[in-house]
């Protein structure tokens, strides 16, 4: 059992690091290698480094072979731990003294010698050669007893990191997580102290690692110690790490991080010290902290690889770096600007004269400097980092009378770095590209994903690379993305072969894939580095938004307006509007949804519905997480939209006599709004007048909980209170990733509340279109969506069938829980459950039994399951049950007892639907993100041509309509939605002129469409109210109706006399179908079912599909059954079409005496099957 302990453990990574070139120490008292532990150094490798490389200046503080050689070397020594003992934020620590050297008496001592950049000086190199890089086992470090740790690593005497080890044959990585927790503490509970754990005094990070995951921190705290997982990812997107077929799956720590090169780089080129002033969002304390940055694993690989790749090809490069929100990119970006701006090729010819960052985020400048100044010192023995940044700002263009002025200045001045704002950027690409001083030199370019206004000079290029929904975005007051920004100027620009692209952004574009990506081996663009989403969720890092993913759906009604006289009488409340009488009339499918949904969008009793459903939701369910400080935002689809929301939710507010809800709004210019009111609306007239532009700030404060917001504060806003969306607004691929992903960020109060919950209530988007939105980012995730409330129940008597818990000991934990008993108390009640557990899960192991073990693992997950099922239903059912409210209790505890360390519990839930505004709940779904779907490049920016657009028949529409909403909505009233709008479109000449000269296909993808039936429900918004918001909803069912509303228009407008646009004539046995329509149950001697409407509607739309193929009219008979068939009976093979409301089923009887039978889904496709039989055209 010897190899399974962690002692072979310690020794094979130690030979390993021996065998490339650090010395090793198998125990801590080796001769010539002996720890010192109340220095908490190795005086030996001190002073032997000093011999090698300051033999004069050692000489002149310590005279070797004197009475006072031994007191002096103690002076030395001594001296040395006090500037190591001072904190690290003023000047003293391991960190600067590596970096700095300190100072005795007289002399000046450098303690480390790093990798120059250059091999133009004979000395640095050779003492860079000196440097002692030392691995000692069993270093005893306490002062009081003989505690020791597994390894402690040193450079040149000073101690550097501490690892514990465990092998997962008989421990795991959380037991030494345990140990630094406990056992590993700078300070014991008698007040002793341990130098060599001391913050940034001597050891600078703290490894944990087992054969399976690291992870480190670098300030040890006791019980308050915070951990980070330092994993390489499991090579599918998540956590931990891949299986490594040759040993250990750490195995890059000590092949890797450890390796003597590159562990040198992220001491001299990757850790600082980072002091800054914060103000809590709860109690607006302002706290100043210092923290040691050590690079997480994903961010020293990427740079790491960035930097090699850049030294080995030069400038005229392009990368694109995908890391998710969490990830750090603030430090990575700080530190590849850094190690590109020092960079030398092989010949040790400078890479990049300048190296240019573009950001609008502050914390990035100023966290830029502090960075560079430190690290900076390490090459230049200086911490002043003078000369080295210049920040392009407002008021650096106002000193040298513009932009271009001082960007020339900056460029030309020598600075290695340059900072610009998303508004400046493009004055840096055309100062490169135009300026002579400039010709020859060469840039790096980094671009950060924050976000701005799109005031940019290059907003206008901008607009060439946006989809149509984006622009109109932006022309609604939008923000645009530095990574748009550098799309534009790439995509505006020649290939520029001395300027390097460094892109980092979470949530890539197609566009910006192809511009910047790195081809794989088939020579598709992929993003040079990743840190996924998924990883930083299940490294904790963000929140998963996609759990507990609520949608509405609002049903609605359309009316026809039935007036006796051609003016019209109103007869619901509203404006009538002169009634359009006509046949089959056209009407456009895509639009006409589009725009009726915009009118029902706006209408203020709808408004006021939803306002009143996000003010309870957010009172019962939001208000009282995190300390009573939890914050929602509701993202509004316009900025007209957000006035009437604001007034809307105001008003509700008022009434109900709420004075904790405070609401802010935030949307760009002024709005002219009628229906709310006289005057422009603009943000400063609609929020207090105390909050002025400072909308971010006030809403971080306690008395604003609601942020109503159009097209700004979707991206790159950052406040981790934020725990509910409510969205009005169609979303899908970045711009829903990006917007969802406000919610994600971490937080916890004052009080030790963590944020682990959110909630996201959608009226609008469908969760498949969410689901495909972040499945190009994130892998293996769950949409939790249309659950059935039913469902805790059945978990909660799965659970009962595993027998691990009594209803005693859930009682007894309740009675602890509930009685504020303490930690110990409810311990105690929640131990048997743990044990029985734990036995079982045990036994089965030793007795390999599979069936078992899988039961116990369902059993975990099942637990883990009913708690965020429980948490989240309870929040929209009232059950009445306390026993699942007790059972919740139990449960929450438990789980933390039984949750794997390496495996996060799958959740197997489904949607669930409020039932407050006629909502429907859709069918019960599990889905699952993990596909690994990509994203679609563009053919050829600008070179689309606009496809024309798709209209269809009147009575159809009607039909379809009907059988959607059922006996909800009457005939008439259908009748009139659709008639209304027809009348309309048939007026548009440019609209018919495309049907006429476009084939259906080209005509229904028509964007042209879609703006004609736009504008139309615009212009006869006050009519219809009802239907628009299900058409524009983008569900399934308006998706099918928009399309045989296209192909009927087309088929109608076709098939008339060009001359006459204001009717057309009924499609071809339409007359027929009618007479099938008005057949009463009994028709057939008694017997016979009443025709189906759903199969009328699809006998009518493949009747009009047909005209486009030329294929002869049918027979058209009614079955006993309630169904429409339609016969061909020639020369030829006899078909029967029987037409039911979702399938259509195609017999063939063939001259050969032979059959066969088809099954479509799609009209179109029926009639494609249809004309190949009989020889129509197609």
């Amino acid at each position: 059992m010897a190899q399974y302990n962690e002692k072979p453990f310690e020794a094979e990574l130690c030979a390993h690091l021996a065998e490339r070139g650090w010395l090793y120490s198998p125990t801590d008292h080796e001769p010539g290698a002996v720890y010192d532990r109340e220095r908490a150094i190795i005086p030996s490798d001190v002073l032997g480094w000093l011999r090698d490389t300051h033999p004069e200046e050692l000489a002149k503080s310590v005279k070797a072979g004197t009475s006072q050689e031994h007191a002096a070397t103690n002076a030395l020594l001594d001296r040395m731990c006090k500037v190591l003992d001072t904190p690290a934020d003023q000047g003293g620590g391991t960190l600067n003294v590596l970096r700095r050297g300190f100072r005795h008496v007289s002399s000046s001592f450098r303690m480390c010698q790093f990798k120059p950049a250059t091999s133009l000086n004979p000395t640095t190199l050779a003492d860079y050669a000196k440097v002692r890089v030392r691995v000692m086992r069993q270093v005893h470090f306490s002062t009081k007893d003989n505690r020791s740790l597994d390894l402690v690593l040193f450079v040149n005497g000073l101690p550097v990191a501490t690892l514990e080890l465990k092998t997962d044959f008989t421990q795991s990585v959380a037991e030494a997580i345990d140990q630094y927790k406990k056992a590993r503490q700078p300070k014991d509970a008698g007040g002793h102290v341990q130098p060599l754990l001391g913050f940034g005094n001597r050891a600078l990070v703290h490894f944990a690692v087992s054969n399976e995951e690291v992870w480190m921190t670098t300030h040890l705290a006791g019980g308050k110690t915070h951990f980070l997982p330092f994993n390489a990812g499991d090579g599918h997107g998540g956590k931990g790490n891949a299986a490594n077929p040759h040993g250990s799956a750490t195995s890059y720590l000590w092949e890797k991080v450890l390796e003597r090169d590159a562990w040198l780089m992220i001491l001299g080129k990757f850790c600082h010290v980072e002091t800054r002033q914060s103000r809590d969002p709860i109690s607006g304390a302002v706290s100043k902290s210092t923290t040691l940055l050590f690079p997480r694993y994903h961010q020293w690989e990427a740079v790491t690889a960035m930097v090699a790749h850049a030294r080995e090809h030069g400038p005229g490069q392009k990368y694109l770096i995908q890391h998710s929100a969490g990830s750090g990119k603030t430090n990575s970006i700080a530190w590849t600007a850094h190690r590109l701006a020092r960079l030398f090729d092989e010949q040790d010819r400078k890479v990049f004269d300048t190296v240019i960052v573009v950001t609008d985020r502050t914390v990035l400048d100023d966290q830029l400097q502090v960075a560079v100044r430190q690290i900076d010192s390490a090459d230049t023995g200086s911490a002043s980092g003078e000369g080295i940044i210049a920040t392009i700002d407002e008021v650096e263009a106002r000193k040298a009378e513009s932009k271009s002025k001082a960007l020339a200045q900056a460029l030309t001045g020598g600075k290695l770095i340059v900072v610009v704002t998303l508004q400046t950027f493009p004055f840096a690409m055309e100062a490169i590209s135009e300026n002579h001083g400039l010709a020859g030199r060469k840039f790096a370019v980094i671009a950060d994903e924050a976000h701005s206004s799109q005031s940019g000079a290059t907003a206008g290029k901008i607009r060439t690379i946006l989809s149509a929904t984006e622009r109109a975005d932006l022309d609604d007051g939008g923000e645009i993305s530095v990574e748009d920004e550098l799309a534009a100027e790439m995509t505006a620009r020649a290939t520029t072969p001395n300027v390097s692209f460094f892109a980092f952004t979470a949530t890539p574009k197609a566009k910006t894939l192809e511009l910047f990506g790195t081809p794989d081996a088939d020579g598709l663009p992929k993003p040079f580095h990743t840190y996924t989403m998924k990883q930083a969720i299940e490294e904790e890092f963000i929140l998963d938004v996609l759990r507990g993913y609520q949608t509405y759906d609002t049903a609605f009604e359309i009316a026809r307006n039935a007036a006796p006289d051609v003016f019209g009488q109103p007869d619901d409340g509203y404006d009538s509007i002169p009634e359009r009488v006509f046949e089959e009339q056209l009407v456009d499918k895509a639009a006409a949804t589009k725009g009726v949904m915009r009118w029902v969008k706006l209408h203020p009793t709808n408004i006021s519905q939803k306002c009143a459903i996000i003010v309870e939701h957010f009172r019962e369910n939001v208000a009282h997480l995190l300390d009573g400080h939890a914050k929602a935002m509701v993202v509004t689809d316009s900025r007209k939209a957000a006035v009437r929301y604001k007034t809307q939710i105001d008003a509700y507010i008022a009434k109900r006599g709420y004075t904790d809800i405070g609401t802010l709004v935030a949307f760009s210019g002024s709005v002219e709004d009628a229906e709310t009111g006289p005057g422009q609306f603009t943000e400063s007239s609609m929020n207090p007048t105390k909050v002025g532009s400072q909308i971010a700030s006030a809403f971080s404060g306690p008395e604003y909980k609601v942020l109503l917001v159009a097209n700004k504060f979707q991206t790159g806003f950052d406040q981790p209170l934020l725990s509910a969306m409510y969205v009005d607004k169609r979303l899908s691929g970045v711009l829903a990733v990006q917007t969802l992903s406000r919610l994600n960020r971490t937080y916890r109060t004052p009080s030790g509340v963590r944020k682990d919950v959110t909630f996201v209530l959608d009226f609008v988007n469908d969760p498949e279109e969410i689901r495909k939105s972040f499945e190009q980012y994130y892998t293996d995730a769950r949409l939790e969506t249309t659950t059935d409330p039913n469902v805790v129940h059945d978990i909660s008597a799965k659970l009962d069938q595993a027998a691990v818990f009594t209803q005693a000991q859930v009682d007894a934990c309740v009675a602890a829980w509930v009685g504020r008993a303490g930690n110990n108390a409810l311990a105690a009640t929640i131990k048997p459950a743990r044990d029985e557990f734990a036995k079982r899960y045990t036994d089965a192991k030793q007795r390999d039994d599979t069936a078992e073990i899988e039961a116990l693992d369902q059993f975990r997950k099942d637990v883990g399951t009913f708690v965020r099922l429980y948490d989240f239903m309870s929040q929209v059912v009232d059950y009445a049950d306390t026993e699942l409210e007790k059972r919740s209790i139990f449960l929450r505890l438990l789980e933390r007892y039984i949750r794997p360390t390496t495996v996060t519990a799958e959740i197997d839930v489904s949607d669930v639907v409020l039932k407050k505004i006629k909502h429907t709940p859709g069918e019960a779904q599990d889905i699952t993100l993990g596909s690994g779907a990509g994203l679609r490049g563009v053919v050829a920016a600008g070179s689309g041509k606009a496809p024309d657009p798709v209209l269809v028949a009147f009575q159809a529409v009607i039909d379809r309509l009907n059988d959607l909403f059922g006996a909800e909505f009457s005939r008439g009233q259908v009748e009139g939605f659709v008639d209304t709008l027809g009348a309309v479109l048939l007026e548009n000449e440019a609209l018919v002129e495309q049907a006429h000269v476009n084939s259906r296909v080209q005509f229904l993808e028509s964007p042209d469409l879609s703006d004609a039936v736009v504008d139309a429900v615009f212009a006869n918004q006050h009519s219809h109210n009802a239907i628009a918001d299900y058409i524009a909803s983008g569900h399934a069912d308006s998706q099918r109706l928009i399309a045989e509303i296209g192909a009927m228009i087309h088929a109608a407008v076709t098939s008339a006399p060009r001359a006459s646009v204001a009717t057309v004539a009924e499609p071809p046995g339409a007359a027929r179908l009618t007479e099938l329509e008005a057949l009463p149950a009994g028709w057939l001697d008694g017997e016979g079912t009443a025709i189906d409407r759903g199969s009328l509607r699809a006998a009518r739309a493949l009747l009009a599909a047909l005209t486009e193929f030329h294929v002869a009219l049918p027979r058209i008979y009614p079955t006993p059954a309630g169904a429409v068939q339609l016969e061909w009976h020639g020369p030829g093979p006899r078909v029967e079409v029987t037409l039911l409301d979702r399938t259509q089923e195609i017999f063939v009887l063939h001259s050969d005496g032979t059959e066969n039978t088809v099954r479509q889904a799609e009209t179109y496709a029926t009639a494609q099957v249809v004309a190949d039989l009989l020889g129509g055209a197609s």
